[in-house]
């Protein structure tokens, strides 16, 4: 099985690589269309702003090629905010695989921004994605922005109201927290991804 990790300047890229190393997969970075396309899995990571990260996707001429796949794609913290139509953070357009627009958290006097740390899931659709998850289990997010709940919501987590923290829709997932560090739980999950 080939997996590639998406070169579009994430730094939590080794991060990931060394969770798939542990699930046994040794996936390539790449920014080359070509590999893109014919990979078996694509994870698209990412830590930053929504419009750098956009416009990186821009100059290396994949954004069609993203939206054109048809394998499985996971997009994880940012990357998953960019399968969204659009983002509040720079008033940026997305790559709109998935009909959401990702909007910031209201900083209140009991709700830090960014919301960061370690929060409970809760299942809201069944998906192979989520098998042998268990209600309440714990995953670690660092996020400004989030994902309202809708039809692609798979999981969500509450902070200062619920928002999605697993998402899909056809081919497209997104996993707002850190997988790679989310121990027992995100390699669960991306061992159930890289199975899809």
């Amino acid at each position: 099985m080939s997996v590639v990790l998406v070169d579009a300047g994430g730094t939590n890229i080794g991060s990931v690589r060394y969770a798939l190393q542990r699930l046994g997969v040794d996936a390539s970075l790449t920014s080359d269309a070509a590999q893109i396309r014919t990979a078996d899995k694509v994870i698209l990571p990412g830590v930053g702003a929504a419009g750098p990260g956009m416009a990186r996707l821009r100059e290396l001429g994949l954004v069609d090629v993203i939206r054109g796949l048809t394998q499985p794609v996971l997009g994880v913290c940012l990357g998953m905010q960019l399968l969204c139509a659009h983002s509040a953070e720079g008033d940026t357009d997305c790559l709109d695989v998935i009909p959401a627009n990702v909007s910031r958290f209201q900083e209140t006097p009991d709700l830090c921004v960014p919301h960061m740390g370690w929060n409970r899931l809760s299942t809201v659709a069944r998906h192979p994605l989520l098998d042998h998850l268990e209600e309440g289990d714990w995953a670690y997010f660092v996020h400004s922005y989030a994902v309202p709940m809708g039809e692609y919501t798979l999981a969500s987590t509450d902070y200062g109201g619920g928002f999605s923290a697993v998402i899909a829709k056809d081919n497209f997932h997104g996993m707002q927290f850190h997988p790679e560090r989310s121990a027992n739980v995100g390699a669960k999950l991306l061992k159930n991804f890289l199975e899809l």
